[in-house]
C-alpha cells in the first residue's frame, strides 16, 4: 500500500534520500513504525487536552472510554502498513465509545488520521467506499437521535470529506515524485552506461590502433635488422656499407614514425574524460593520403607494393579504416607470405562505399596454427565501426586476399576509428 520504494541508488544518495523522505515518509519499516508511534502519541496528549477543555459535547470519558481511546491510538500506529484493516478495528472502536456518549471530539483526531491514510495509501475507490460507510452509520445514528443531532452530524461530514480529498491529492502528490525519481534514476543510469560504454569502445580503439601500429613497426623492424645482418654475414670481406646503412636507416626512420604515432596514441590515454575530449586528442587521423608511406615502409622491407588509389573524399572515419585494413594487411603480408613478395593495394569507389582490396601472391599463412592473433579480427572489427564488411582468406591462385566494403556515407560514422 505504500508509495514506490526507493531504488538502491536513490538510497545511496544522502541528499535524494532526505528529499524523498520528507515527501514520501521513511523508507525503513522501522522508521515508519518509530515515526507513526510518535504521531500516535502525540495525538492521544491532544485528546487528553480536549477531554480537559471541551465540557459541552458529551460527558468525561469513564474508564472504558478512556480504554477505548487509548486503544483507538495504539491502534493507528499501524495504519500505513495496513491502512483498511486498520480504519475498520477505528470505527468499531469508536462506534462503542460514542455509545457510551463520552466526548465526541476527542477522538476526532485520530478518526480524521484513519481516513486521511486510507484516502492517501490505497486506491481512490477505497476511499469512497469507506468515506461512504463512516458518513452513512454517523448520520443513521445521529438522525436516529433527533434533528438537531443530524444536522450536526452534517457539519462533521464536511471535515470528512475534506480530509478524504486531501488524502487523495497527497496520493497523487506522492505517485508524481516517485515518477519523477524514477525517471531521474533512469536518467542517472543511462548515462552510466553510456560512459561505461564509451570508455569501453576507447578502450579497444586504443587496444587496436596500438596492436596495429606495434605489429607494423616491429615487423619492419625486423625484416630491416634481418636485411643489415644478412649483407653483414654475406661477404664480410667486401661490406656493402651504403646497403648496411640504407638498411640502419630504414630502422631508424620506422622507430621515428612508430614513436610518433605511439606518442598521439598515448596521448588519448592522458586526456581528460570530459565529453568530446578523447575525440579532439586523437588529433588528426589517418586516411587515404597516408596509404603511399605505408606502401613505402613495405617496400623497405623487400616487399614490392602496387599501390592504385582512386580519387575520392572519404569521411575521415572511413578513410581512418580503410587505412588501419590495409597496414594489417601490409604487415601480414611481409611478415608470413613468404620471400619475391608481391602485394596489389587497390582502393576504388562504386555504390556509394569505398573498396579496399590487398592481394598478395605470397605462400605463407597469415595467422599461423596454433597461435591465433588478432589482426584479422581487428581488421574486421575497423570494418564493422563504419558499418562495412571484411571478407579475408587464401586466393584460389595462390597468395592472400583482404577485400572490404566501406559505406561512405553510413548511418553512424561516431564508432571506434
Amino acid at each position: 500500500m505504500d508509495s514506490p520504494a526507493i531504488g538502491k541508488g536513490t538510497a545511496q544518495d544522502p541528499a535524494r534520500r532526505s528529499l524523498i523522505e520528507r515527501v514520501l515518509g521513511p523508507a525503513a519499516p522501522g522508521e515508519r513504525l518509530r515515526t507513526d508511534a510518535l504521531f500516535a502519541l502525540a495525538m492521544a496528549a491532544s485528546a487528553v487536552v480536549v477531554v480537559r477543555v471541551v465540557r459541552d459535547n458529551g460527558d468525561p470519558p469513564g474508564p472504558l472510554g478512556w480504554a477505548l481511546l487509548l486503544a483507538a491510538h495504539i491502534t493507528i500506529v499501524w495504519r500505513r502498513r495496513a491502512p483498511i484493516r486498520v480504519m475498520f478495528v477505528l470505527m468499531a472502536i469508536l462506534l462503542t465509545y460514542h455509545s457510551l456518549d463520552a466526548n465526541h471530539t476527542a477522538p476526532m483526531a485520530v478518526s480524521m488520521a484513519g481516513l486521511f491514510t486510507v484516502a492517501s495509501r490505497t486506491r481512490p475507490r477505497n476511499a469512497v467506499l469507506v468515506g461512504a460507510g463512516v458518513i452513512g452509520i454517523m448520520l443513521s445514528v445521529k438522525f436516529s437521535e433527533g434533528m438537531a443531532e443530524g444536522a450536526e452530524s452534517l457539519r462533521i461530514t464536511g471535515w470528512i470529506v475534506s480530509f478524504l480529498l486531501l488524502g487523495v491529492y497527497v496520493r497523487i502528490h506522492r505517485q508524481y515524485v516517485a515518477s519523477v525519481v524514477e525517471r531521474a534514476e533512469r536518467a542517472e543510469r543511462t548515462r552510466e552506461e553510456e560512459a561505461r560504454r564509451r570508455v569501453a569502445e576507447e578502450r579497444l580503439r586504443v587496444a587496436r590502433d596500438l596492436h596495429d601500429l606495434l605489429a607494423h613497426s616491429i615487423t619492419l623492424v625486423g625484416v630491416q635488422t634481418s636485411v643489415a645482418a644478412h649483407v653483414l654475414a654475406a661477404d664480410p670481406d667486401r661490406l656493402d656499407r651504403a646497403a648496411v646503412a640504407k638498411a640502419l636507416d630504414d630502422v631508424a626512420e620506422t622507430c621515428r614514425t612508430a614513436r610518433g604515432e605511439l606518442r598521439a596514441t598515448l596521448e588519448v590515454l592522458r586526456s581528460g574524460t570530459d565529453e568530446g575530449g578523447c575525440d579532439e586528442a586523437r588529433g588528426p587521423l589517418p586516411g587515404l593520403g597516408s596509404l603511399p608511406d605505408l606502401a613505402d615502409a613495405a617496400r623497405t622491407a623487400g616487399a614490392r607494393v602496387e599501390l592504385n588509389v582512386a580519387e575520392c573524399q572519404a569521411p575521415p572515419a572511413v578513410g581512418a579504416a580503410a587505412y588501419r585494413i590495409v597496414q594489417e594487411a601490409l604487415t601480414n603480408a611481409v611478415r608470413h607470405a613468404g620471400p619475391d613478395l608481391t602485394v596489389r593495394v587497390d582502393i576504388s569507389t562504386g555504390d556509394a562505399a569505398l573498396n579496399v582490396t590487398v592481394a598478395d601472391d605470397g605462400v605463407g599463412a597469415k595467422e599461423p596454427a596454433g597461435t591465433p592473433g588478432y589482426g584479422l579480427v581487428g581488421m574486421r572489427e575497423r570494418a564493422r565501426t563504419v558499418g562495412g564488411t571484411l571478407e579475408a582468406g587464401p586466393r584460389p591462385g595462390g597468395g592472400f586476399l583482404v577485400s572490404a566494403v566501406l559505406p561512405l556515407a553510413p548511418a553512424s560514422l561516431g564508432g571506434l576509428t
